[in-house]
């Protein structure tokens, strides 16, 4: 099909929850690359979404998809899986969790954990204890209660009465969220790096304060891994930067490399308190996502994909912040690892963004004056070059 047949089937079936898309459809990936339906190809900074964290069509995650998708897809949760058995232990293995619960993405499994911390609680016998503190700016998904957590009233303004009760407190401020801790707090929920509202990081000195927090008034401490974990950071996880451990935490995004699943991870004694019957899902944990999911994280490890984010994340900063030189109008650079965020003083994200599809890259914009990057953790130096150049002469023609 060509382009305007696809974008006049999207505009007459498909609700249209995304707005005006960009006139892009893409047919083919390859590594850090997209073809188009006109076989432009297109350098991927985005990685839809900090998702293709191999990048595409990897040999790893295709073998594993054809291989378990030859033998078969799916079986109920009701027999033993040992695909989902094999990559709980993996991460259990290369994190702090004692057990993990497998969804199918990211808001899946925040409502997992949003479950999991206000039953510990009841099943201690304080059912009292269900509010969670969450922080300004932070999206944590799009179901009714991930989206009361969303510290962010323009994605809630439209679905009230909200679920009770999720109370948000500013970034990096202790005493608004010790303020905020009352006899009905069950836990504190956050991202160590903010992503969908413009690559906002926790400062290390506070998130230690939060975990002493939490400890001191006896209330669980969740991280929100499922876009700075996996590698995205240049750890592994979020939560190794900061010398702390969450007492649960939730994955996604990067795990299937682009094939849906979220995990839920929770130390003992947490992860117990989930007994038969008190969660489940129908297609959280199938053996082909399993199998996809397990390819990818090893790949991740095995290649040694961190270390490679955190070279490839300071060569982009360093060569970002010399433009911030060069173009006053660039207010700041700031991230970690490969999730970078650069803002600007004037409203101008989006063109930039289109300036960029024009010169064959894929960026992100957040509101008016922040572009976002997350490309893909196999990224090199000569594709940041690329992008850089690209910049430099996109900002020469707005100065």
């Amino acid at each position: 099909m060509t382009l305007d047949e696809i974008i006049a089937l999207d505009k007459k079936y498909y609700m249209n929850t995304f707005g005006d898309r960009l006139p892009v459809c893409f047919v083919k990936g390859q590594g850090m690359k997209l073809w188009d339906t006109e076989g432009k190809v297109y350098t991927d900074f985005i990685a839809g979404i900090a998702v293709s964290a191999l990048g595409h069509s990897h040999p790893a995650l295709v073998n594993a998809i054809v291989e378990q998708a030859q033998k078969f897809i799916h079986c109920s949760n009701y027999y033993y899986v040992e695909s989902q058995a094999k990559l709980a232990q993996l991460i259990v293995e290369n994190s702090c969790a004692d057990k993990v619960f497998f969804a199918n993405s990211g808001a899946e499994a925040n409502e997992g954990a949003i479950k999991l911390a206000r039953l510990y609680f009841r099943k201690k016998g304080q059912p009292e204890k269900f509010e969670i503190i969450t922080l300004e700016k932070s999206f944590h998904g799009r179901t009714l209660a991930t989206l009361a957590a969303t510290g962010q009233e323009k994605h809630q303004k439209n679905y009230s009465p909200l679920t009770p009760k999720f109370i948000s407190v500013p970034i990096n401020d202790i005493e608004a969220l010790d303020q905020a801790i009352n006899d009905n707090t069950c836990a504190v929920m956050l991202e160590p790096i903010q992503g969908e509202s413009g690559v906002n990081p926790t400062k290390v000195d506070y998130i230690r304060q939060v975990r002493e927090l939490c400890n001191k008034r006896n209330i669980l401490l969740i991280f929100d891994e499922v876009q700075c974990g996996l590698g995205r950071t240049g750890k592994l996880f979020g939560y190794e930067h900061y010398g702390v451990e969450p007492d649960i935490f939730t994955l996604a995004k990067a795990l299937g490399g682009g094939f849906p699943i979220g995990a839920l991870c929770a130390k003992e004694p947490y992860a117990s308190t989930f007994e038969p019957g008190d969660h489940g899902s129908t297609f959280g944990g199938n053996p082909l996502a399993c199998n996809t999911a397990y390819a990818v994280l090893s790949a991740i490890i095995n290649d040694k994909l961190c270390e490679n984010s955190a070279a490839m994340g300071q060569y982009l900063m360093e060569k970002l912040n010399g433009l911030k030189e060069k173009y006053p109008f660039i207010v700041e650079v700031r991230g970690k690892g490969l999730m970078v965020g650069m803002e600007f003083s004037i409203p101008k994200a989006n063109d930039i963004k289109k300036q960029c599809l024009k010169a064959g890259y894929l960026v992100g914009a957040v509101g008016d004056n922040i572009i976002r990057m997350l490309p893909p953790l196999i990224v090199s130096k000569e594709d940041i070059d690329g992008l850089v150049n690209a910049y430099d002469q996109i900002f020469s023609r707005l100065q």
